[in-house]
């Protein structure tokens, strides 16, 4: 079977939806299917390129928006002409990915809507309260044509299931698919050593939402209360220097280390001698990040929303925290730093989790029994 993924995400990815396609793509050559990525390129011409197996193909593309998502659309459509007859089924990757004409199956998997995922953005700027409003009347009626010209809708979790009552889709009838994780890659590290540095981790975007505001102001009640603790900070965004200036204006800059973005390799390492790993986000689909700690096998504190409810049991495999609390992420650190037992008990069954639920082979296995069921419909 060649199946064709449609994306809007740069490729190869560094997170998110990229992310998500480059190892379901993996796992489904490995199981002896051909994979082609459609995604964005530049104002150059037509782009070719083969990486780990995956054919990638990047369409001409002009970064302005909204004109783009019809601009481009017209170049991969034109590309996808000259596919079409090579290819089995189409899976389109939401959000704002081009819409595809063609008569081939096509399924269509939901990150995160755009509409419900606007909701959670606090109005704070010119670029939040376009990017709301947008969200509403540019993003939404696209994202409508992608559900409607699908056969079938999956999801990464339960509550984004539910959310897409907004978009006139029965919960019932969307599958809820999951995310996953090379476990093979993200394991634990049974050589931890208590002479260890001790710190608290965080990776993923810089952005205050995903509640990294809330996580350095608990930093003010930690560090007052423990000099053997620090606080270290993996990956890039939009906020990282305002990041960086409140630490320094708290005089924490010594205990908050701002990595960056660092390579696969790098990250594994962290998660593997930290002592926890906070997710403290406002919002989420079912974070990539936080799949990558538990199957690490690192006690867990995340915040209590959406996709991160699917993930955690509350004190079997994590704890679940309200949002916008920093006193409420203090008292969790300090009460997992304080039990050893209970430490590793929520890291074992956060790996146990793992193992038992979002495997990229069990997410693939999935995945291709509604690719096999489209397409031997279509026979």
């Amino acid at each position: 079977m060649k199946i064709c993924m449609v994306i809007s995400t740069p490729f190869p990815p560094r997170e998110g939806i990229g992310y998500y396609t480059y190892n379901l793509s993996k796992k489904l050559i490995e199981k002896g299917h051909e994979v082609i990525v459609i995604t964005r390129g530049t104002l150059k011409k037509t782009q070719r390129q083969v990486i780990d197996g995956i054919e990638v193909v990047r369409a001409p593309f002009i970064p302005i928006y909204p004109f783009y998502l019809y601009i481009h659309g017209v170049f991969v459509n034109k590309l996808f002409k000259s596919l079409e007859s090579e290819i089995d089924i189409v899976h389109v990757h939401t959000p704002l990915p081009p819409i595809i004409k063609t008569s081939l199956p096509v399924i269509t998997t939901v990150h995160t809507p755009m509409l419900t995922d606007y909701f959670y953005v606090k109005i704070d700027s010119l670029y939040s309260l376009f990017s709301k409003i947008s969200s509403r009347f540019v993003s939404y009626p696209l994202e409508l044509k992608h559900i409607n010209a699908s056969d079938i809708i999956v999801t990464v979790s339960n509550p984004i299931a539910k959310e897409l009552k907004e978009y006139n889709l029965d919960p019932e009838d969307v599958i809820v698919v999951g995310n996953g994780v090379d476990e093979k890659f993200f394991f634990p590290n049974q050589k931890k050593s208590v002479n260890d540095d001790k710190y608290i981790l965080y990776t993923g975007r810089m952005d205050r939402e995903k509640g990294l505001f809330d996580l350095v102001e608990c930093g003010r009640y930690i560090c007052n209360e423990r000099s053997d603790i620090s606080f270290i900070f993996a990956g890039s965004g939009r906020d990282l220097n305002i990041l960086k200036h409140k630490t320094r204006k708290a005089g924490l800059q010594d205990r908050f280390i701002f990595l960056g973005q660092v390579d696969k390799n790098h990250i594994v390492k962290l998660y593997q001698k930290a002592s926890i790993f906070v997710f403290p986000s406002y919002h989420e689909g079912l974070p990539t990040v936080l799949l990558e700690a538990m199957s690490c096998g690192l006690p867990i504190i995340a915040t209590d929303v959406r996709g991160n409810r699917d993930l955690i049991s509350q004190g079997e495999n994590g704890i679940l925290i309200p949002t916008g609390e920093p006193k409420k992420i203090a008292e969790a650190i300090n009460m997992l730093l304080e039990d050893e037992k209970l430490r590793i008990y929520l890291g074992k069954n956060a790996r146990n989790t793992i193992i038992e639920k979002y495997t990229w082979e069990i997410i693939a296995n999935k995945m291709l029994r509604y690719y096999e069921s489209l397409v031997g419909a279509q026979t």
